[in-house]
């Protein structure tokens, strides 16, 4: 197999769709991995690893992890299509544990984890860590934000897994601090978001430097577009492709609600509906680090409990805050999209995004935060009166009307154009296939 950049001829890929295998090349014998369903009793798992598994409570594995791990365990590559909140992480880092080699037979790095940012690298090896509580691996996070003479100390002291951002992995490549001659493994978590910053001609860089031929590689993304294809046909032999995707880009476990309300106001708006709802955690979305700075502080004024987060911050502060919203400490993080990605804290039950995203995958983002792993959860989007147009992209997007709710006092009362009416019934109504009379509300 050639790991050095070269396109492999003879690469097939195999893709399995919510269970149904198809195959690109129209062969007689299509793949039929991800059949029948099956649970962790059914995997070919050491003891360490179901006790590991029982010790996180983790007692069935989730439609992501039942099509990942058999074929990963297997030594093929693979790529996953999942939304976030599915269980991915456990999907690649199961297979990987049981895989490792002694310190004594492979001495040194085994596995590498690249992912988009510093907060989902330490999520990242905290999973490791917890499924390898009863072996002797030692997994490090390396990224921007903390000191490189401490990383450096650990990765000279051995370990078997790292996970790390691109940039600090290409960091400590330069400085021949990072070897991974011996690598036999990379994954490349929420790929489609690490293409979207500009990582492609680092992870290149460190495909490259992987020069093992019998590499496994694992890609995991929230969408599959050509740019990642392009990658793993360059890069991956003979790909298994799973596709956990379903129709809603957004999961059927949440309740998607916007408010229309005057900008001046939206803030009294936020606390009338904290106050309201109760959450028992929630994100509270905001498009500046500025704002995101002066909501927190004015919440704070009037509820227990706050915090926030942003790209600004020093890493030790984020990690800080990252910390206490895990432990549940705090109930409202008031944050960026610097966690509108990868972050997994289950018991996150609410999101708000304040400030209307933009872009219509950040929306997506944001509010997969909740209603994670078959939760319920609820999200609501503050629309003012220029962002009409923002939030029909949005529903054209997910596939999905959002339900308009109502605080008595905070109704925003604007004439919309005949017009625009129309164009947005219309634009809605072809996205659901359906005549306009239908739809669940009033535009």
């Amino acid at each position: 197999m050639d790991i050095d950049g070269g396109a492999q001829t003879d690469q097939t890929n195999e893709t399995v769709s919510e269970g149904n295998a198809s195959n690109p090349s129209n062969e007689s014998n299509p793949s039929t991995v991800g059949e029948p369903q099956i649970g962790f009793a059914d995997m070919d798992l050491s003891r360490d690893m179901r006790r590991s598994l029982e010790r996180a409570g983790y007692e069935e594995p989730s439609p992501v992890q039942m099509g990942v791990i058999p074929p990963a365990l297997d030594g093929q590559d693979v790529m996953g299509q999942a939304q976030t909140g599915t269980g991915k992480t456990a999907a690649f880092a199961i297979p990987i544990l049981e895989q490792l080699a002694s310190p004594q037979e492979i001495a040194g790095v085994q596995a590498l984890i690249l992912v988009p940012t510093r907060e989902l690298a330490g999520q990242v090896r905290e999973e490791f860590e917890k499924l390898a509580y009863y072996m002797d691996i030692k997994t490090t996070a390396v990224y921007g934000g903390h000191p490189i003479k401490k990383q450096i100390e650990v990765l000279q002291n051995g370990v078997q897994v790292v996970v790390g951002t691109p940039g600090r992995v290409i960091d400590h490549i330069n400085r021949g601090t990072l070897n991974l001659h011996e690598a036999w493994c990379v994954v490349l978590d929420e790929a489609d978001r690490m293409l979207d910053i500009g990582f492609r001609p680092d992870i290149e860089k460190i495909l490259r430097a992987v020069t093992r031929k019998d590499r496994q590689t694992l890609l995991l993304s929230a969408t599959v577009p050509p740019s990642i294809q392009r990658l793993a046909t360059q890069y991956m032999y003979k790909p298994i492709m799973l596709d956990f995707s379903t129709t809603n880009v957004s999961a059927d476990t949440i309740d998607q609600f916007y408010f229309t309300v005057d900008r001046k106001r939206k803030f009294s708006l936020l606390k009338r509906l904290i106050q309201r709802e109760q959450p028992h955690q929630a994100i509270v979305f905001c498009r500046t680090k500025r704002g995101t700075d002066r909501i927190a502080q004015q919440l704070a004024e009037t509820f227990e409990n706050v915090g926030c987060i942003h790209g600004d911050m020093n890493q030790s502060a984020r990690d800080r805050v990252m910390k206490q919203f895990r432990n549940e400490t705090l109930k409202v993080l008031v944050a960026t999209d610097v966690v509108g990605r990868g972050i997994d804290v289950t018991s996150i039950s609410h999101i708000i995004n304040f400030d209307t995203p933009e872009d219509c995958d950040d929306y997506v983002h944001r509010i997969g935060r909740t209603g994670r792993m078959g939760r319920e959860g609820v999200a609501y989007t503050f629309v003012s009166d220029d962002e009409g147009e923002l939030l029909t992209k949005i529903e054209v997007r997910i596939n999905r009307l959002l339900e308009q709710d109502a605080i008595e006092g905070f109704e925003l009362k604007v004439e919309t154009p005949v017009e625009y009416k129309k164009e947005r019934v219309a634009a809605v109504a072809a996205m659901r296939g359906r005549g306009p009379a239908k739809h669940r509300r009033r535009l």
